[in-house]
């Protein structure tokens, strides 16, 4: 038996300002610290010796998947992977979910940020939210850098890199990343196999782990989200 825990970042500065983030490389709130801390503690009632740490590139994710390793007392060195970030909202970036609902109407935003296939118009280069202006991407192949995406557009680099990198290493490790709500919808659409209706309706909270067990044949046998008061309706199980 071998596990899989996906954690959403904790509450992010913009999260608490209700602005599209995507690659923005913005910080937790001190509640999104709080969210991460509490993630810590429940991964670590589970007594599982977590054997590997994934994270994207983004602080959000790197400093909950810190916060979470504190609690548990592991020092171990984390992978760091650009695939694993959040979806790159385009245009949208920075704008106020709210005044954009005013703006475009409710329906419109939600197909921006739920539906599968849709691409918010590009960020102008020149943009200083642009990926290309944060050093955080400075080691971005250029060719790589979004300037929008869909969330298949997300799903496919995530999995890209989920098949290639993790995948044959559940097996045989237990397995924890700190990701984003978009880049963990595509992983939970891969392993639960929802379709394109499904996975516009799957909500991901902030900071609340979510367990996923596989027996010996590498089939997933059990999930479930740890903090069962913040639990979102997994589709599945």
């Amino acid at each position: 038996m071998s596990h899989l825990i996906l954690v959403s970042h904790g509450q992010s500065i913009w999260n608490l300002e209700k602005k599209f983030t995507g690659w923005v490389d913005v910080d937790l709130t001190e509640n999104g610290k709080l969210e991460a801390k509490k993630a810590g503690d429940l991964i670590k009632n589970q007594k599982i010796n977590i054997n590997l740490y994934y994270s994207s590139f983004q602080l959000r994710a790197k400093n909950t998947l810190k916060l979470i390793q504190e609690i548990l007392k592991d020092k171990k060195k984390s992978i760091e992977a650009w695939q694993l970030n959040e979806r790159h909202y385009g245009a949208l970036t920075g704008l106020n979910k709210d005044e954009m609902k005013a703006k475009l109407g409710e329906d419109k935003v939600h197909q921006f940020r739920r539906s599968w296939d849709l691409r918010p118009e590009p960020l102008n280069k020149n943009n200083p939210y642009h990926p290309n202006n944060i050093e955080t991407y400075r080691e971005i192949p250029m060719n790589k850098i979004p300037d929008t995406e869909s969330l298949k557009d997300t799903y496919e680099r995530v999995l890209e890199f989920y098949k290639k990198e993790i995948e044959n290493k559940i097996v045989k490790n237990n397995i924890l990343i700190s990701a984003h709500g978009n880049s963990i919808r595509a992983l939970c659409k891969y392993l639960f196999k929802l379709d394109n209706n499904q996975i516009s309706k799957l909500e991901i909270p902030t900071g609340n782990p979510l367990l996923i067990e596989f027996n010996n044949e590498n089939k997933i046998s059990d999930c479930k989200y740890l903090d069962k008061d913040r639990a979102k309706d997994l589709l599945v199980f």
